[in-house]
This record gives C-alpha cells, structure tokens and sequence, in this order.
C-alpha cells in the first residue's frame, strides 16, 4: 500500500491537468520537473502543492483547490516530480524528492509573491522537510502520512513539527495513515469527516450507491477541504 491514493497511471490525467492551467518545465539536478500554474487575475501569494508517492496533480483535492482559489486571489502551482514527468512508476527517495522541489523553488518564487509550500502526502513531507530553509510563509498539509497504516509507533510527526512556520494539515476522518486525532497536540488539524486518504467519501456515507447523494457528499467534502484552506491563506 502506498501513501498516496491520487491518479497515477490514469491514461490522460497530466494532459487534463495541462489543459485547465499552463505547464512549465523546469530543470532540475533530479532531471525535468513540470509546474502546471492557475493563475489569479490579481495574485496576492502563491500556493506550490506537490503530489503524493503514488499519483499526480490530477488526485482530487489538488484538482478541487486548483479550480477554486485562484478566484480568491491565489495562484495555485502544481508541481510535478522529476520521477512522474519521466514516466517512472516509483517514486524515488525522499532526499530525491527534496531536491527537485528545492529546484523548482526559483520559479515559485518569480513574481515576488509569498509562496505557501504545500502538497498531499508525501508531497507534504517534502514542503516540511524543506519550508524553513526556502523561507516559505507557511505548510499546507494535505492527508499527511503520520504513520504507515497499522504502525502508530513510525510516526513521521517531526518532520510536521519541524517545518518551522505556520502549518495546517487537512485530514481524512478515516485515513489510515494517521486519523486526526492521532496528531500531536498543538497541531492544527480540519477534519473532513468520513474521508479516506484520497479524500474519497464512501458511498454507504450518502445512502446512495454512487448516484447523486453520493455526488453530493463527495461535492461537499470537498467543499469543506478547499474552504477551510482558503480560510486559513486568508489569515495567513
């Protein structure tokens, strides 16, 4: 099981993705990472989300903050690995992964603008690992993996609490890499009730089986993940 549930190996999902935003290519010492910009009509900061260890920056919640804050005045970057633009299945070590992030920070950070570093599960590792020494405003964490599921005693909670500024992880009710009340105390943590680790809701949850209710609950979950984090860029 890996540590992310978003959409790899899906046929066409980077070229949707490309086709609602505008894709850069960035050099990297990892080899070609790729940023897919939402852009603001009048940006006041940058949100830089990376993507998790088994999928891309199609995974729902990327998508759903994409198509919604630059509305508010954010630009949404969405940051594809060196390792996923290459094709590759696997993704690489995490001192790898810290790499290409580091590099594609420039690009970021072009405008002048405040950037929050941020990213689903592993890519949320990596915008802690590495948020203090880039000088980001602040860590949005989305489905962080505190633990492996079923190993509690593995947590991964210093590298949250070592990101060093203002964080806030997002989190599924029922994710099995770590539930919100599993978080150390201190930690700001919205809960999405009833969500997994892909911020899918299950459909026994709406009463349907996958027909509107169920449409309407997962709408709803992510509504409440997309305005909590605008809430909180609002204060930040």
């Amino acid at each position: 099981m890996t540590d992310d549930s978003g959409t790899a190996g899906e046929p066409g999902a980077a070229e949707q993705t490309e086709a609602a935003g505008t894709a850069e290519a960035v050099d990297t010492p990892a080899g070609a990472a790729r940023v897919v910009w939402h852009r603001a009509a009048r940006p006041r900061l940058v949100l830089a989300l990376g993507h998790g260890a088994g999928g891309g920056v199609g995974a729902r919640d990327l998508r759903a903050l994409a198509r919604e804050l630059p509305a508010r005045g954010i630009t949404v970057a969405l940051v594809e690995q060196p390792w996923l633009v290459a094709g590759k299945r696997l993704a690489p070590a995490p001192r790898t992964l810290d790499t290409g992030w580091r590099a594609v920070w420039p690009a970021l950070i072009r405008d002048g603008l405040p950037v929050v570093s941020g990213g689903r599960s592993a890519g949320a590792r990596v915008a802690c690992r590495t948020a203090g020494e880039l000088g980001a405003r602040a860590v949005l964490a989305l489905a962080f993996p505190l633990h492996p599921p079923g190993r509690p005693e593995r947590s991964r909670a210093p590298e949250l609490l070592g990101a060093g500024v203002p964080t806030l992880v997002v989190q599924g009710g029922r994710d099995p890499f770590g539930r919100p009340g599993e978080f150390p105390a201190g930690v700001r943590v919205v809960e999405v009730p009833g969500a997994d680790h892909g911020f899918a809701v299950p459909k026994r949850a709406a009463g349907g089986r996958g027909g509107p209710a169920g449409q309407d609950a997962q709408t709803a979950a992510l509504a409440l993940l997309t305005g909590s984090v605008q809430e909180w860029l609002d204060r930040e």
